[in-house]
This record gives C-alpha cells, structure tokens and sequence, in this order.
C-alpha cells in the first residue's frame, strides 16, 4: 500500500535543481525512504 504524499514531493521538487543537500525528517517507518525513491526517479 503505498500512500501519495504530494504536498511533500512538491516541496521536493522545488529544490530539485539547488546544489542544496536535502534533508528528509520525520517519525520512523512514515515513508521517507519510499519519498526519496520517488524523487530520485
């Protein structure tokens, strides 16, 4: 099951282009992984 987080890829998303280390925090197993993996493809 895999849950859309839009809001959160599209803050991602404007920061694609910056040479900007990107930093995802939240509470464990809440999807940060499955987000990064969306981004990177």
């Amino acid at each position: 099951m895999r849950i859309d987080r839009k809001e959160y890829f599209q803050k991602l998303l404007k920061w694609k282009d910056k040479k900007m280390i990107k930093v995802v925090t939240r509470i464990r197993r809440c999807g940060k992984s499955t987000l990064l993996k969306m981004f990177r493809d």
